[in-house]
């Protein structure tokens, strides 16, 4: 790899766009060749000059990538690089945060979802999230899968429901079992649908989150670290789910494991220091040949 735009590795150095590195990051100017990644497939998701700020902290820098269908993007840099801010950006997330502010545009199948008069709901709807931590609803297993249907009329139940003769519980039935086989859980779970969702194991639940995700039909699932809190064979069983899940949705997952990006992605993005896209593409090629030596390094745990 060519070192001419290369200065010596040290700490707390700013590079020529004044981007500041942390102990052992290489101070180098990013090259735009490096994020133009165009990947096999049509773009679901087109991000174009993205920043962020939380008050005065510029937390995204003029970030542009498109993110393929049907696919696993994983979104990987060390602690506070922005890549969980990225990812709640392409659900409008960051609008519940106060001190947030969004410029720039992302594009779901062709429509910026941060212009005026953009249903929300429906837009969580149809790009939903797991988060890193499972969060089930104190319900049972089978409310806690039919829970966004009901809420948003999917599915009509209730004494009022049942009163005038729209009451479908065959149809919520299908859609519980389907959603938690799509997840993995069915079998797990089936003879036990009226127990408290609590009390499943971490992983369980973690995969009954995604099954309530998958219940309301999105297009796009994001994941922020969906795996970080669990045990390795619970982790295995999530890794292999995000990769059937990639025959039918667009994926984007968050990861601080380098491994995992590299098992179950089809390509990668890596943000650094100070909020920066550094580079983007194939999986494969990130790992094995990153044109950047701020990735390299990264990836070889010289840093991060």
């Amino acid at each position: 790899m060519s070192q001419t735009d290369t200065a010596e590795t040290t700490a707390n150095r700013t590079d020529s766009q004044g981007v500041s590195t942390t102990a052992g990051e290489t101070v180098q100017e990013t090259r735009p060749e490096w994020t133009n990644y165009e990947a096999d497939g049509e773009t679901k998701l087109a991000v174009d000059d993205l920043d962020v700020h939380y008050g005065d902290d510029h937390a995204l820098k003029g970030v542009s990538m498109d993110i393929p269908e049907e696919s696993v993007t994983a979104l990987i840099g060390p602690s506070g690089c922005g890549k969980s801010t990225f990812l709640r950006c392409l659900n409008r997330m960051n609008d519940r945060i106060r001190a947030a502010s969004v410029d720039g545009t992302v594009e779901l199948d062709g429509e910026d979802i941060y212009q005026d008069g953009v249903d929300l709901v429906e837009l969580r709807k149809r790009v939903g999230m797991v988060f890193q931590s499972p969060n089930p609803f104190p319900k049972s297993i089978r409310e806690n899968v039919s829970y966004g249907p009901r809420k948003h009329g999917d599915i009509e139940t209730g004494l009022l429901a049942k009163l005038t003769g729209r009451a479908e519980p065959d149809r919520e039935d299908a859609l519980v079992e389907r959603s938690l086989e799509r997840a993995a859980l069915w079998e797990e779970v089936s003879d036990r649908l009226d127990d408290n969702a609590l009390g499943l194991s971490g992983g369980q639940q973690q995969r009954l989150c995604i099954a309530r995700c998958l219940a309301v039909d999105p297009e796009v699932i994001l994941m922020d670290e969906p795996a970080s809190a669990l045990d390795p064979i619970a982790t295995s069983k999530i890794e292999d789910l995000i990769e059937d899940l990639a025959q039918d949705y667009t994926v984007v997952v968050v990861t601080h494991s380098m491994q995992q990006a590299a098992r179950v992605s089809d390509q990668t993005a890596v943000f650094l220091t100070g909020g920066e896209l550094v580079e983007y593409d194939d999986t494969e090629k990130i790992f094995e040949n990153p044109e950047s030596q701020r990735v390299e390094d990264y990836i070889s745990g010289k840093f991060g």
